[in-house]
């Protein structure tokens, strides 16, 4: 009988990955982790501090894949889990509707998105915490911004790929671009 190897169900292995990615668009999440008052109103803006494989630091957004029989649900928890820590405490809508739909490209300047490995659809979601976050996974740190400090040019330098015009989007959507 020949043995089986187990894999976790909708992985891929990195080559099939890149083969794919080469061939098709692939599913993504984008999440804006906020605080948010007892009105409901957007008071702080949640950024990641990421090293990228080329050695950048970069301030960005929750993101990740949704994996093969996957809920958008289910991958939003999983990548704000995996990048927040397991108390963060995300309050995901009922009905979990995108603010905007990001598209990314590996030709830069097709739209504001870009990201060099690949041709890829996000949808993007503004989610509210209200645990205690601990950056975990490949993020060294967590930092708080007001909305007007994350639409500052300072921060917006610090973000890559189009993930500034994404957090611009969320806080306009919010109504807390200033």
């Amino acid at each position: 009988m020949a043995e089986m190897t187990e894999t976790a169900h909708g992985w891929l292995a990195p080559e099939e990955l890149e083969a794919i990615r080469g061939r098709m668009p692939i599913l993504y999440v984008d999440a804006v982790p906020v605080r948010v008052d007892e009105s409901g109103a957007v008071t702080h803006v949640g950024l990641l501090l990421r090293i990228g494989p080329d050695g950048a630091v970069s301030r960005a957004l929750v993101s990740g894949r949704v994996l093969y029989h996957e809920r958008i649900r289910d991958a939003l928890m999983r990548h704000l889990e995996k990048d927040l820590g397991p108390v963060a405490l995300p309050k995901i809508p009922v009905s979990p509707q995108p603010f905007t739909v990001a598209e990314y490209f590996p030709t830069q300047d097709v739209t504001p998105y870009h990201d060099p490995r690949q041709h890829a659809v996000s949808l993007a979601y503004i989610v509210p915490v209200a645990g205690d976050c601990r950056p975990r996974q490949d993020a060294l740190d967590l930092e708080w911004f007001t909305p007007a400090e994350a639409a500052s040019m300072m921060v917006q330098q610090e973000m890559t790929g189009g993930q500034g015009v994404l957090l611009k989007q969320a806080l306009a959507h919010v109504g807390r671009l200033t």
